[in-house]
């Protein structure tokens, strides 16, 4: 596997196999050559803190997660992510912020117009 060839999605794909085998660590860094390949990937990102998130780096799970709903506002399950990530952190105020943004994109409404 030549990394320095591949692209955003291989690399995506690459890290998701890793996920599924649990080798989160390879999965992490994998996903970071995503983003680092394309800051606006928002797929990345959401992988990225997911990943980060089992493997309790919680704090940067929280950026990741973050960077995904600035890159997709409108995405429930990166919202949905999000709160779950502020639970684990103890912060419980975002978390219900979050998981509030969630609720009203599952009701058909939106963060930002498209």
């Amino acid at each position: 596997m030549d990394l320095d060839n591949m692209t955003v999605e291989e690399l995506y794909d690459e890290a998701s196999g890793h996920v599924a085998m649990g080798e989160l660590e390879e999965a992490v860094a994998l996903y970071r050559r995503c983003v680092a390949l394309d800051p606006k990937y928002a797929d990345g990102w959401h992988a990225l803190g997911m990943a980060l998130l089992k493997i309790d780096q919680t704090k940067e799970a929280i950026g990741a997660g973050l960077m995904a709903t600035t890159l997709r506002p409108n995405d429930l399950l990166a919202w949905t992510a999000l709160s779950q990530m502020y639970v684990k952190a103890g912060q419980i105020a975002e978390a219900e912020d979050a998981k509030g943004k969630a609720r009203i994109l599952s009701l058909g409404g939106k963060m930002v117009r498209e």
